[in-house]
């Protein structure tokens, strides 16, 4: 996976450097009728910055083998069948969470009680294995599932014990994302610190 990610970088990193291959692209794209956009390069410290290289790599990548192959210095950049298939299945597994890391990440209106009622959604819909997700599109998900399911479901810590009581608190989910045990318990919680 690491290498089919490298090899959509240096293909960006090309034609971010190259002025020719830049201005070669835009003439491929206008030919081809697609839009004239410049390829963006992923950068480790921005969120969601490989996704969308990856996203625009797939919008462009007719102009791009079109570029590609009119220079033979440049058809050793071009990626093999492999790894845009690899590229493709972590796009399909990566593209839907983008925008809840965006919307709990968020510098203006950063909300903690979205967090379990988004780990419920996550669990259920959005990265439940669909028939038409390939091998690697569903171990992709069910390692993202596993790693945020250790984090936020051990019923015994502080941060569950936190986020229950913020998602109970919030007039838009209430008691929605809570089982039975959890919601007395959380109940029993508040009224705790209500009486003290």
């Amino acid at each position: 996976m690491d290498r089919a990610i490298k090899v959509c970088k240096r293909v960006v990193s090309a034609f971010s450097y190259i002025w020719k291959k830049k201005r070669q692209l835009k003439k491929v794209q206008t030919d081809l009728d697609l839009p004239t956009h410049s390829l963006i390069t992923s950068c480790d410290t921005r969120s969601g910055s490989t996704q969308k290289m990856i996203t625009r790599f797939f919008e462009q990548e007719n102009a791009i083998k079109q570029v590609l192959l009119l220079d033979r210095k440049g058809s050793s950049l071009q990626p093999s069948w492999q790894d845009l298939n690899v590229v493709e299945a972590v796009n399909k597994a990566v593209e839907p969470i983008i925008y809840f890391t965006d919307a709990l990440s968020g510098e203006n209106h950063v909300n903690i009680s979205m967090m379990m009622p988004v780990l419920q959604l996550l669990n259920d819909d959005i990265l439940a294995p669909k028939p038409d997700d390939v091998a690697l599109t569903i171990e992709i998900k069910s390692k993202i599932l596993n790693y945020l399911n250790d984090k936020y479901s051990d019923e015994k810590s502080t941060t569950r014990s936190l986020l229950d009581i913020a998602s109970f608190l919030d007039p838009w989910f209430k008691n929605k994302f809570l089982y039975s045990a959890e919601d007395e318990s959380t109940q029993i919680k508040i009224s705790g610190e209500l009486i003290e």
